[in-house]
């Protein structure tokens, strides 16, 4: 387990996923674009991949907390 999932393991938090938007994907690299919580808090995920020899190789990610509704600058939202 990677060490950051470990240590939220430990403080019982979890990672969660509950919504894919988009999967973009060019030669070796691929980016998902999802939403899920992070604890309690509503976050967007940015997942990116550069696939060798049919494997995963490197993995960059970005966590992002969602704002209120009420706190958003525009009506366009996160996705």
């Amino acid at each position: 387990m990677a060490p950051l999932l470990e240590e939220l393991a430990k403080q019982n938090i979890q990672m969660v996923y509950d919504k894919v938007h988009q999967v973009l994907a060019q030669g070796n690299y691929a980016l998902a674009i999802s939403e899920g919580t992070l604890g309690n808090a509503k976050t967007a995920y940015y997942d990116l991949w550069r696939i060798e020899n049919g494997k995963i190789k490197e993995h960059w990610d970005v966590m992002e907390t969602i704002a209120d509704k009420k706190d958003w600058q525009n009506q366009n939202g996160k996705f």
